[in-house]
């Protein structure tokens, strides 16, 4: 098999690029709260989840046949990698979750270069989309579940069904009211923007006014639980320390988030590329989806998957190639170096309406 790097830059058009650059600056900001919040449901801290939107997204965009799949953190990888944690009994951003978490990435990875070698591509035609729709429905409607106490100020749940009904009845009983009325009223707003403006970047009006809210009002000195500050900069490449992780365990876990990300990838992807009258290189696809899960690994990132949310708003936008990814990539290299200090000013619940909002969408589809 040749390979065709950049192929969705061949015969561009300069008319295509001022809707490509916007898209890709829109894609970026919006990935910005939805990354952090899948990267913490994964188990690390919220500045990985930008950190996983640039090289992977680079890399994605290098290989990939699909001139509108976004590529980056997303819903279904992130709780699969969550709940091993939680089974493990292992702690959000521990040191063993910071090394298990970018081990099960390599190890995912690793299985998409396999399945790439192996032809699997064809294994996807035989996969039903009504199962593996209710596959991804089910795993978005445990993450929220799992988010809901967040939106009470308290920590978020884990566990299986009865023990998530637990931590949000606990979360009840020690509301934050006005981190609930936050978290209930930026939820609200997005929904009703999503309804009556499609198009228009709701989520990032309600991150910038969380910030304002802290700013100006001080609302963390109400109880209003807040993100960490990060420090500038682009991340290091990292290699994960084996010596910590239980190597059945992150390759196990890394095999079921491999063959998610295959089959939910290449599915969305045909759906797109139907809609929009183009081809793919199935085979190829897995190679990018491999290419961008090994450099997740690499900056200590968790899984990254294709996105269909940020898909479907590139497409509202216009984008017409890979170009939006390569913008959205370098915007997000530019955030990290010079607009990371808004991050330790973002209300919690604020954050957690956003990606709640996201999953809905998955739901939804």
């Amino acid at each position: 098999m040749k390979l065709s790097l950049f192929s969705t830059l061949r015969s561009y058009r300069k008319e295509y690029l001022p809707k490509d650059i916007f898209s890709g600056i829109i894609i970026a900001a919006v990935s910005i709260p939805i990354s952090m919040g899948y990267a913490q449901i994964s188990g690390i801290p919220a500045v990985y989840g930008l950190y996983g939107s640039v090289l992977p997204i680079l890399l994605f965009a290098l290989f990939s046949t699909s001139r509108q799949f976004i590529f980056g953190v997303d819903a279904a990888p992130a709780a699969i990698v969550g709940g091993a944690l939680s089974i493990l009994g292992i702690a959000a951003e521990s040191e063993a979750a910071m090394d298990y978490v970018p081990a099960i990435a390599l190890f995912a990875g690793l299985w998409l270069f396999i399945f790439f070698l192996l032809h699997a591509d064809k294994i996807v035609d035989f996969i039903s989309t009504p199962v593996m729709g209710g596959f991804i429905s089910g795993i978005a409607v445990t993450i929220i579940l799992m988010q809901i106490p967040k939106l009470m100020g308290s920590p978020a749940g884990s566990g299986e069904l009865l023990e998530l009904a637990e931590h949000i009845f606990a979360a009840a009983k020690n509301i934050n009211w006005l981190s609930l009325f936050m978290g209930l009223g930026a939820l609200v707003l997005i929904r009703t923007f999503k309804k009556l403006a499609p198009k228009f970047p709701m989520a990032i009006v309600i991150m910038a006014l969380g910030v304002f809210s802290t700013v100006v009002f001080h609302v963390d000195e109400k109880g209003v639980v807040l993100l960490q500050s990060v420090e500038r900069g682009l991340p290091s490449l990292v290699i994960p320390d084996f010596g910590n992780v239980d190597l059945t365990q992150a390759a196990g876990r890394g095999l079921m988030v491999a063959v998610v990300i295959m089959a939910e990838t290449l599915l969305a992807e045909n759906t797109f590329a139907f809609r929009n009258d183009y081809k793919l290189n199935d085979r190829q696809e897995i190679l990018a989806c491999a290419a961008g899960n090994i450099a997740a690994a690499a900056v200590g990132c968790c899984p990254v998957n294709g996105s269909i949310s940020r898909t479907s708003l590139n497409e509202q936008y216009g984008g017409k190639s890979q170009a939006v990814s390569i913008t959205a990539g370098i915007t997000m290299a530019l955030i990290l170096l010079f607009g990371t200090g808004f991050i330790g000013y973002l209300p919690v619940p604020v954050l957690t309406a956003i990606v709640i909002s996201a999953l809905m969408d998955v739901v939804e589809t």
